[in-house]
């Protein structure tokens, strides 16, 4: 229901539009729009916007907290009730990292040898030091050291997990680079334990394609990300395939399986303990915290909807009743620079976020009976070693009572002269890629059986269906907040003053430190009651609403005032997109949430048509989008989620949009630049642009595409295009409602096919041309 606020007179509306339209040109101006207040901000609206948007978000994550409990439904009354109760919450945060792909089965890891290097690369006197790799998912391969005892059976069997920094061999002890007391393999080696301990992907900083300087982590990141997958999933999915070994090793079935990581590996472990029963006992090192400070954390941690149902005591949940020991203890120090790759720090979890994390995951498991074998263990005074004699003692007990962390000995012997990392890293990244674009390639047929329940047989039947896809589409994919809008509280001030037409600055409330701020340009001489259409044009990155009204910007070339020179009126938006790092980090603190800038972009426009379709002079059935650029991106979304939109027009920005995000092989891809924020989780499998374009239908649709643009080939375009051609042409029979113009220019505004088409389907008349 639009609030009561919103409505106007209509007599006094009409009078002052005609006198603001009609009045000779020295006569007074009306300062007003009729029933706004004032609009007195001197500062920079834009700013004041992105900073607005910045703490709705910032106490958005700080309220996710209350909000998870609505996502549990744990039953206490026995432990398998209890297991059978977390089972959705597994399922889910099995989603959330993208752990779809079945794992491949096998029988024991392959030992890694070549004609000059053996597989046995050291030796200590109770255990053998072995370079394997296994099979995870298909064509993805683990890659590490096995340290396998000599002596008698093993009494546990672990997994562990370095940090992405850190080698097995400096883990294992073989090399230098971690100290002697923190070599936790090989204390738990020595210990009487076969250990396993897997490669990760580093955070190396290169340049991508010759471009932006990203982190391994963060190249593999970005496809994954967009093809609802994670380089979190993939490692997880590699520590599972060795607990598949270790359990169905007929030598050592019976032994106990744990896990151990620190810093990345410890997030590893918390996951991997989180998911698989199987894991008896877990370790996590420097890793443990209160995860509200995760959009600032590496990007490769970025995990949509995480905190709307998980924290770190959350995940501890899903291990109880099986142990837990959290050490607290110096983490990995990092700060990232914003030079293409997304700009971030490590820092040591604070011991006091470290016992309130713990403490609350206890208070979680308060009916929990028997309670959990949970255990804070602190290194220092929260600062200290990792892989302290304590927390191994504690893990060992927990797998044994008998177990006994051996005194530390001398490391294994080195075999081989030595280790090529860079190789190894080389060949784990380029299995991941490689896997990632096998996905992307299938990923328009995972598409189209995605929307194989679109009913086409009549346009009834289609809106109806088209309708719980759209619900999908704001829900799981854009993220929609649960909040009423508050009331619009318009305020307006004139801004211009042209033969033409009259302009207006205007700020709309939508919700707490959220408003909308955009540029009412209403033509002169409206008649009184006449019903005008509304074309809301939107510039791209970086822009404002003036660059598209004065100034001929040569990419905007003041569509909105042309359009309003020929009796259109038009209202431009300011776009979050500007401001640099200020609003890519707002993507970063909304994605945890399960949302994205698009989750306030859109409440902004619904609050603006539902303003626009007030006012006596617009006709509300024909209010009409049009953006460029970032702007087209929009194009592609919010008119798809807004059905006030009566049509939509997606200038310089339609493409193969997942393609455009996910290749690791085109040159006009997102992975090589800067737009850290751009990717959107899980599109791959359900909306490319083509898909949005059947929310918008059967409105109207157009796209705009100059030869020269460098957002993609013509050929990548025209293929994605295509495809909604078909459905309005062949499938609904509306050839005449999609359109695209080709033009010889580059990324811009052509304004000739596009006005044509506004004038055609908003059925207002064309302008003689000149």
């Amino acid at each position: 229901m639009i609030p009561t606020r919103f409505h106007l007179t209509a007599l006094a509306w009409a009078s002052s539009l005609i006198a603001c339209a009609a009045h000779a040109a020295d006569a007074p101006r009306i300062q007003t729009l009729p029933d706004t207040a004032p609009l007195t901000w001197q500062d920079d609206i834009a700013s004041r916007l992105v900073a607005g948007v910045d703490k709705f978000l910032l106490r958005e994550i700080d309220n996710s907290l209350q909000r998870r409990s609505q996502h549990w439904r744990r039953d206490f009354s026995s432990h398998a009730n209890y297991e059978r109760s977390i089972q959705p919450n597994r399922k889910a945060l099995a989603h959330i990292i993208g752990l779809r792909d079945p794992r491949i089965r096998f029988v024991a890891p392959q030992l890694i040898a070549t004609t000059t290097r053996p597989a046995l690369v050291g030796r200590a006197p109770t255990y053998d030091v072995l370079a394997v790799r296994w099979p995870s998912v298909d064509g993805v391969h683990a890659e590490g050291l096995l340290l396998s005892p000599t002596t008698a059976k093993p009494l546990a069997n672990i997994i562990a997990i370095p940090d992405a920094d850190q080698t097995p061999e400096q883990l294992a002890g073989l090399l230098d680079g971690i100290p002697t007391q923190s070599q936790f393999a090989r204390r738990l080696a020595e210990s009487g334990c076969r250990v396993i301990v897997p490669t990760l992907i580093s955070r190396r900083i290169e340049p991508r394609n010759a471009r932006a300087l990203l982190t391994s982590r963060e190249f593999l990141y970005r496809p994954a990300f967009e093809l609802g997958r994670h380089i979190i999933g993939y490692e997880v999915h590699k520590v599972l395939a060795a607990v598949d070994f270790f359990a169905n090793d007929a030598a050592s079935s019976t032994a106990t399986i744990a896990v151990i990581g620190y810093g990345e590996g410890g997030l590893l472990a918390l996951y991997a303990a989180a998911l698989d029963p199987r894991i008896a006992s877990v370790c996590v090192s420097a890793y443990f915290d209160d995860r509200r400070n995760l959009w600032q954390e590496p990007i490769d941690r970025n995990i949509f909807g995480l905190l709307d149902q998980f924290g770190d005591a959350e995940l501890a949940t899903l291990i109880a009743p099986r142990a837990l020991i959290i050490e607290a203890s110096r983490g990995p120090q990092l700060t990232l620079p914003s030079q293409g790759g997304a700009p971030a720090r490590l820092l040591t979890p604070a011991l006091s976020n470290v016992r309130s994390e713990f403490d609350r995951a206890k208070r979680l498991l308060a009916n929990l009976d028997p309670p959990p074998r949970f255990d804070l263990v602190i290194s220092g005074d929260g600062d200290g070693p990792f892989g302290s004699d304590p927390a191994l003692q504690t893990l060992l007990a927990s797998l044994s009572p008998r177990a006994k962390l051996a005194p530390s000995d001398q490391p294994p012997q080195p075999l081989v002269d030595r280790f090529d990392h860079d190789q190894r890293q080389r060949r784990q990244i380029q299995e991941i890629d490689e896997h990632t674009q096998s996905l992307l390639a299938r990923s328009p047929d995972i598409r189209r059986q995605f929307l194989a329940n679109l009913d086409t047989t009549s346009l009834d039947q289609y809106s109806r269906s088209a309708d719980s896809y759209r619900q999908l589409f704001y829900n799981d994919v854009i993220g929609r907040f649960d909040r009423n809008r508050l009331p619009p509280n318009v305020r307006s001030r004139l801004a211009y003053d042209t033969p033409a037409w009259t302009g207006y600055e205007v700020v709309i409330d939508v919700y707490d430190d959220v408003f909308a701020y955009g540029i009412l340009l209403l033509p002169k001489h409206l008649k009184p009651n006449e019903k005008r259409p509304v074309v809301v044009c939107q510039h791209g990155l970086e822009g404002r609403p003036q660059d598209i009204i004065t100034g001929n910007n040569p990419a905007y070339h003041d569509f909105a005032a042309k359009l309003a020179e020929r009796g259109f009126i038009t209202f431009s938006p300011q776009n979050l997109y500007i401001f640099g790092d200020r609003f890519r980090t707002l993507q970063r603190k909304a994605n945890p949430l399960g949302k994205t800038l698009f989750s306030i972009i859109t409440p902004q426009h619904q609050q603006i048509v539902d303003w626009l379709k007030t006012l006596p002079c617009v006709d509300p059935q024909r209010i009409a989008f049009y953006g460029l650029s970032y702007g087209g991106k929009t194009a592609m979304r919010v008119p798809a989620l807004v059905p006030d939109y009566c049509l939509s027009i997606c200038s310089a920005d339609f493409n193969d949009w997942v393609w455009k995000n996910a290749s690791t092989r085109s040159p006009y891809s997102y992975v090589w630049t800067n737009e850290y924020e751009i990717f959107e989780f899980d599109l791959g499998s359900t909306f490319n642009y083509a898909e949005m374009a059947a929310l918008i239908a059967p409105r109207p649709f157009m796209v705009e595409r100059g030869h020269f643009d460098g957002v993609a080939p013509d050929e990548t375009v025209a293929y994605e295009f295509a495809k909604v051609r078909h459905l309005y042409a062949a499938r609904l029979n509306l050839p005449d409602r999609c359109e695209i113009e080709f033009f010889a220019g580059p990324h811009t505004i052509n304004g000739r096919g596009t006005f044509d088409f506004l004038h055609k389907h908003l059925n207002w008349p064309t302008p003689p041309r000149p």
